[in-house]
């Protein structure tokens, strides 16, 4: 498949770039940027670490040309499936069974569906939940499901040495975010957001030249680092503002139309 030579590839996070981590909405200068966007030829990518599982109606309504979903694990383009990694369930079997042992809470995520522990102490872990079973709607099951179906997991270790003995026995197996606070996103090894990037800008044949990478948190690092144009959100954590090409806009001021905008896309 080839694109246009002239044709950009913009990929964006979710959760504080296109969607307000304050008002937990889509603003219409957001929406309405997008679309020019893409009415300018350029093609428009979700890029998150959220799988298909924990996805709403709010980003699909926008009509995005493509996603990449769960840290490069599944990605889609035209609504065709171009490739999708998941965790054995064998291995998911074995890693609940660590996740109790060793005091680790965690969510598990998969393309159909998000699966809870019945105990959390997180605040984090808990506004999740709270907010996908009931503000969100999400298919929500328990980790006593006959079949667990998940792409990636997030944890948040209780105990210190649970955390190590984990670490040590999956480091080879999964690729551990730091998110901050106790709170890390697991993904299987060699999988990333710039990994969904390099896969794409191979199959549509479009220059590294071309691609941009919007966002504004650790774990968006990967993205940044690899598009050949960086853009961090005001509202950005430290370390993407540190080594962003551009610092647009808060995302509750038009941030993502401030940006498109400063490179001519729009």
């Amino acid at each position: 498949m080839v694109i246009g030579l002239n044709k950009s590839i913009i990929f964006f996070d979710i959760d504080g770039t296109i969607l307000s981590h304050r008002t937990l909405d889509i603003s219409d200068s957001t929406k309405e940027a997008i679309k020019s966007l893409q009415d300018n030829g350029h093609l428009a990518f979700v890029n998150t670490g959220r799988t298909l599982g924990e996805i709403g109606q709010d980003i699909l309504s926008l009509n995005f040309d493509g996603y990449v979903y769960g840290c490069g694990t599944n990605i889609i383009y035209k609504e065709e499936v171009l490739h999708h990694v998941s965790i054995s369930r064998e291995l998911v079997v074995e890693l609940i069974r660590d996740l109790n042992d060793l005091h680790i809470e965690a969510i598990l995520e998969g393309s159909n569906a998000i699966y809870y522990s019945d105990k959390y102490t997180n605040e984090t872990a808990l506004r999740i939940i709270y907010e996908q079973t009931y503000r969100l709607g999400y298919n929500v099951l328990t980790w006593d499901e006959e079949v667990i179906d998940i792409d990636k997991f997030c944890i948040w270790p209780q105990v210190k040495s649970g955390y190590e003995t984990f670490y040590r026995k999956y480091k080879d197996i999964f690729d551990f975010i730091d998110r901050g606070d106790e709170f890390y996103e697991v993904v299987p090894r060699g999988y990333s957001k710039a990994s969904g990037i390099e896969f794409l800008l191979k199959h549509l044949n479009i220059s590294l030249d071309n691609s941009y990478a919007v966002g504004d948190s650790s774990n968006d690092l990967a993205m940044l680092e690899y598009a050949n144009t960086s853009i961090a959100m005001e509202n950005s954590t430290q370390d993407v503002l540190d080594m962003a090409s551009f610092i647009t806009k808060d995302v509750d001021e038009g941030g993502v139309e401030h940006a498109l905008k400063h490179y001519k896309l729009i």
